[in-house]
């Protein structure tokens, strides 16, 4: 074993913070931030069953048309998020799809509209102690492009927004400010959320694959105050078009894997 690597040792064996084992979660897992929206994800599956539950990681597996899929969350930032996608890759999963809120910087783009990302804008600290400052954190092509097909699809029927770029992945929250936003604006970054890069990163260097798609909270061109007492109910559409997004696209995916 590598002394170096820290994972290595845990490969295939229960994983300490998301109490999984090899057989618990499927090829394709859907990584929500709140443990309360792998329930959601449930409500999307045959036969969930709660296979783990532990400090903020909530793992749920089930079928989705035949397909083995789980949900696990991953906490709030890429700290958390980076957990979860060491821990389930060492327990097997190879493709991961972050289902959950972004503020959008472009005009135009609705509450409860979807965004997938091609690719994240690392600021973050995470994955500074993991690669070099120039590296990009980039999505895998054939499955975004799954979940872009799945996407218009969707739109087309159910009437949502759809927008495709790049991302900024942040650790402060409550960072934002005028300058800040107008600085990401210029550099034409569609949204802001808090998990990606680390979920991009971390995938690439194991070689595994990861996409992300979210459901819009906020955005910073046309302010509003924000209801913390409950949940929009163009945010939670929102939320369950993102997972049928999720779960279409690896639907498609998997049959172009198999070439039907």
């Amino acid at each position: 074993m590598d002394l170096f690597d820290n994972t290595a040792g845990n490969v295939g064996k229960m994983q300490y913070h998301l109490r999984v084992k090899p057989g618990d979660v499927a090829d394709y897992v859907l990584l929500p931030g709140d443990p309360g929206r792998v329930l959601l994800i449930a409500e999307h599956i045959d036969e969930p069953t709660e296979v783990a539950y532990h400090r903020e990681y909530r793992t749920v597996t089930g079928t989705y048309r035949g397909i083995p899929v789980s949900g696990t969350s991953t906490g709030i930032g890429c700290p958390s998020a980076s957990i979860a996608v060491e821990e389930l890759a060492n327990v097997g999963v190879s493709h991961f799809i972050r289902v959950g809120s972004s503020a959008a910087f472009v005009p135009g783009i609705r509450k409860g509209d979807i965004l997938i990302n091609v690719a994240s804008m690392r600021e973050d600290g995470t994955t500074a102690a993991l690669v070099d400052d120039g590296f990009p954190a980039v999505a895998d092509h054939f499955l975004t492009h799954a979940l872009i097909e799945a996407g218009q699809a969707l739109s087309r029927e159910r009437g949502f927004g759809l927008h495709i770029g790049i991302n900024s992945s942040a650790d402060a929250f409550y960072a934002e400010n005028e300058d800040r936003v107008k600085n990401r604006m210029r550099q034409r970054i569609m949204n802001i959320e808090m998990e990606s890069a680390a979920i991009f990163t971390i995938a690439h260097l194991r070689g595994l694959k990861a996409a992300s798609v979210c459901a819009v909270s906020y955005n910073y061109t046309a302010p509003e105050e924000i209801d913390y007492e409950g949940v929009n109910e163009a945010l939670y559409a929102g939320w369950h078009n993102a997972i049928d997004v999720a779960l279409e696209g690896i639907r498609r995916y998997e049959a172009k894997k198999q070439g039907s």
